[in-house]
C-alpha cells in the first residue's frame, strides 16, 4: 500500500497548478488596473467589511475563464457563492481580492488567492501579490515557492523554531464590532507572553508569511474558506503544522500555524488566552 499519488493524479494536479498561477497573475493584474481607474465601493456585513466593484470584476473574470478551461467544475467563491459542478471533483475556491480594505486605502498588502480541491482535499493553490508582484504556489505533495519578479524563484521552507516569548505572530481581527472587541483583550493577554504581534489585514499573505519564515506564528478565526483555502495548502507544503483549537483540526473556525515543534505551546496558549472565544 502506498499514499503517493498516482501519475494521473500528479498530470492533474499539475494542470490545476499552472491554471491558478496564471489565473492569479492575470486576476491581480486585472485588480491592479480596476484600482488605477478608480474604485467603486460599498458595504457588506457591517461599515467596516468593505468591497469594491473591482472584488466582483476579478471574481468574476475568474469564474469565467475557469467555465472556459475547465468546464464542469465546482466554484466557491466570496462574492458570488457556491456554484455546482458536473460531477468532476474539482472545485475551485476563489478570493478575488483578500485585503480589500488595503486595496482600497492603496496599501500594499492584498492577494489574489486561488485553490484547487479535489474530493475536498486542495491540491493546488496560488496566492499572489499583485502590488509587489510577488506569487506564491504550491502543488499536493511538490513543496511551496515563492517566485518575485526578476529574480529567481525559492523554495519556502516555514518558520524558526523560537520559544514563544521571542515568537513573532501574525493575525486579524473581525469586521463585527463586538468580535474584534473580543479579540483585542486576547491579543492583550497574549503581548505579555510572546515576542511581538503583526496585523497586515489579508488571511492569505499571513499564512505565505509563515511558509516564507517572515513571522513564527499565525491565529485567527472565524474566516471564510476562501481566506485560507490556498494558504494553508501553501503552509502546510512549506512545513507549518496547522491546527484548530480543542483537539479540531484547522479550517475556518479556527487556525492556529507554527512550527511542528512549537505547534502543541501555541495552541496551548491560544487556549488558555481564550483565542476561539
Amino acid at each position: 500500500m502506498t499514499n503517493e499519488p498516482s501519475r494521473d493524479a500528479l498530470s492533474r494536479d499539475s494542470e490545476l497548478g499552472r491554471i491558478a498561477v496564471d489565473l492569479a497573475r492575470r486576476a491581480g493584474e486585472l485588480a491592479l488596473n480596476r484600482q488605477a481607474a478608480g474604485l467603486s465601493i460599498g458595504t457588506k456585513s457591517s461599515p467596516t467589511d468593505i468591497v469594491t466593484d473591482a472584488d466582483q470584476a476579478v471574481e468574476s473574470f475568474l469564474i469565467a475563464e475557469l467555465a472556459a478551461r475547465r468546464p464542469g467544475d465546482a466554484v466557491l467563491g466570496e462574492e458570488q457563492g457556491a456554484a455546482a459542478g458536473a460531477g468532476a471533483g474539482v472545485r475551485w475556491v476563489l478570493d478575488p481580492i483578500d485585503g480589500t480594505v488595503n486595496f482600497m486605502l492603496g496599501f500594499p498588502q492584498f492577494a489574489v488567492s486561488i485553490a484547487a480541491e479535489v474530493d475536498g482535499v486542495v491540491v493546488a493553490a496560488c496566492v499572489s501579490n499583485p502590488a509587489t508582484g510577488w506569487l506564491f504556489r504550491a502543488r499536493r505533495g511538490q513543496g511551496a515557492w515563492l517566485e518575485r519578479q526578476g529574480q529567481p524563484e525559492f523554495r519556502l521552507l516555514g518558520p524558526r523554531s523560537v520559544p514563544l516569548a521571542e515568537s513573532v505572530l501574525a493575525t486579524g481581527f473581525s469586521y463585527d464590532a463586538a468580535r474584534r472587541a473580543r479579540q483585542g483583550a486576547v491579543v492583550g493577554r497574549l503581548l505579555g507572553r510572546v515576542g511581538n504581534l503583526r496585523r497586515t489585514g489579508s488571511a492569505a499573505l499571513d499564512l505565505c508569511a509563515i511558509a516564507a519564515g517572515w513571522v513564527d506564528g499565525y491565529f485567527e478565526g472565524p474566516l471564510g474558506e476562501w481566506d485560507i483555502a490556498a494558504g494553508m495548502l501553501i503552509a502546510a507544503e512549506a512545513g507549518v503544522a496547522l491546527s484548530g483549537l480543542a483537539g479540531r483540526p484547522a479550517g475556518p473556525r479556527f487556525v492556529a500555524a507554527a512550527h511542528p515543534e512549537r505547534i502543541a505551546e501555541f495552541t496551548a496558549l491560544l487556549t488558555e488566552v481564550g483565542a476561539e472565544g
